[in-house]
């Protein structure tokens, strides 16, 4: 069961910055990260290994689960156990109502499934563990509605045993995930799109690079239909020595073609300069509301390491933003038709041309799910609606416990709580083997982006040993 279906009438509103009306349910959100490429158990295993603390991402939930769902008794399921002093400092420096929460590994949640496949007569109380919160929230009359990062194939069998519905099919899930899908549509409605050829495998990639070169581009990049995190993205940076490119896993063709892109950059094509905003969005039943701009934070593998919002060049350029706001009702609407319900964001490229006086404004991708942007905004707009955010991945020099952590920005007063305007905002940390903090994101709210960059900078300070930005 899902809530809607495709073809479900919607209308855009661009909210202007404030957060729309969020769920009136109460919901069992699965933090489900590793469920993000449908199956493909190739490409999950590389994202697990080049990311690094995976299972603990899932605690980015925890702040924000009660401001996108009015519950009541919202039950958040985490991958990893989260930290208590994190938590305390949600609940009571912040004021924030927490969910209640229960940890199922990932592969834990993998055996359920299987066992819900193959038993299709037992109960969650009869597969689960005597006492797990899961079982508990199956017995009531009214267990919510279930929604995930991704609505997986696992996740629609846990809903039909539970009797609820699910947020989304798992058909509108991948569909708004799929950058194939979505090309397909951007040319159908004539909007702009980057040159773009398909590789039904990894022989074709010299006539894709052939073709793209001919259309004056000196580099590409080799996109699966489904991808995360740089994961799923591969550059060939000479087209004109195909016999140089690096292989290409076959993970990438998990879902059919790849797209093979032409490569963006100051050096080719007139381009001066290139930017990379991105659209916040939230789509219920009958609309799709932007609620958020942000510039995004690439790395030079054009990795994404936060975000940063608002962009400092929009306010003097309202034709660009009316432009993103034109082709977002379009591409909104297209998402949700799929059916898919939720917060999502679109990723755009701003081109400046030599030639041109107005950028070129091209949809890069969507993400059908809770972002990387999606914690901050709605964070900083819960305390600071007017005000400007930043988000860092930070990687310490020095592991620390969560404890020390906070300690170290409360004793130099830099740490946000409420009431204040401006501070740090430890949204989550990511723990290794030692149970110390190696990671963590972090929020610099403040009245503008130069106060939040300020934050930025004492951090760095505050930090023992310093740190390094790290991806998301």
């Amino acid at each position: 069961m899902n809530s809607s279906q495709a073809g479900s009438p919607q209308r855009f509103v661009d909210t202007h910055g404030q957060l729309p009306p969020m769920w009136p349910r109460r919901t069992i959100f699965f933090a489900n990260l590793l469920s993000l490429f449908f199956g493909n158990a190739d490409q999950t295993r590389v994202l697990a290994d080049e990311i690094g603390e995976l299972d603990s991402y899932s605690n980015r939930l925890i702040p924000i689960l009660n401001l996108l769902f009015a519950g009541p008794g919202n039950l958040l399921v985490v991958e990893r156990e989260p930290d208590p002093d994190l938590c305390r400092y949600l609940r009571e420096d912040l004021g924030l109502a927490l969910p209640e929460i229960c940890v199922l590994a990932h592969q834990d949640y993998l055996q359920l499934g299987r066992q819900l496949e193959q038993n299709p007569e037992a109960s969650l109380q009869e597969l689960l563990p005597g006492g797990h919160a899961l079982a508990a929230a199956a017995d009531r009359d009214d267990p919510g509605w279930l929604d995930g990062y991704v609505t997986d194939d696992i996740l629609p069998r846990i809903a039909e045993r539970m009797e609820c519905p699910t947020i989304s099919s798992m058909q509108a899930s991948q569909a708004g995930n799929n950058k194939l899908q979505l090309h397909q549509f951007l040319t159908e409605q004539g909007l702009p799109t980057v040159a773009t050829e398909l590789a039904e495998g990894p022989d074709d990639l010299a006539r894709c690079a052939a073709r793209l070169q001919q259309q004056g581009y000196l580099a590409a990049v080799v996109r699966s239909q489904v991808g995360a995190s740089g994961v799923g993205m591969l550059k060939l940076h000479d087209l004109s020595q195909p016999d140089q490119f690096p292989a290409v896993p076959e993970y990438f063709f998990h879902e059919g073609p790849c797209l093979v892109q032409g490569w963006l950059s100051p050096e080719v094509l007139g381009i001066s300069q290139i930017r990379s905003p991105s659209t916040q969005l939230f789509l219920d039943e009958d609309q799709v509301h932007a609620f958020d701009t942000t510039e995004q934070i690439l790395s030079g593998h054009h990795v994404h390491e936060g975000n940063e919002s608002p962009p400092p060049y929009l306010k003097e350029q309202p034709e660009l933003r009316a432009e993103t706001m034109r082709q977002a009702a379009l591409v909104g609407g297209w998402l949700h038709e799929t059916g898919y319900r939720g917060t999502a964001s679109i990723d755009w490229l701003v081109v400046q041309r030599e030639s041109h006086a107005e950028s070129d404004v091209y949809v890069c991708e969507i993400n059908a799910r809770v972002t990387g942007a999606t914690y901050p905004s709605l964070l900083a707009k819960h305390f600071h609606p007017s005000g400007a955010w930043l988000l860092r991945n930070l990687r310490l020099s020095r592991p620390v416990t969560a404890k020390t952590l906070l300690n170290i920005f409360a004793s130099r007063n830099h740490l946000f709580q409420q009431g204040r305007r401006a501070g740090v905002l430890p949204l989550n940390f990511n723990f290794g083997k030692d149970g110390l903090v190696h990671k963590g994101q972090f929020i610099c709210v403040g009245e503008d982006t130069a106060q939040c960059h300020h934050f930025l900078t004492l951090a760095e300070q505050d930090l023992p040993g310093g740190w390094k930005a790290d991806r998301d």
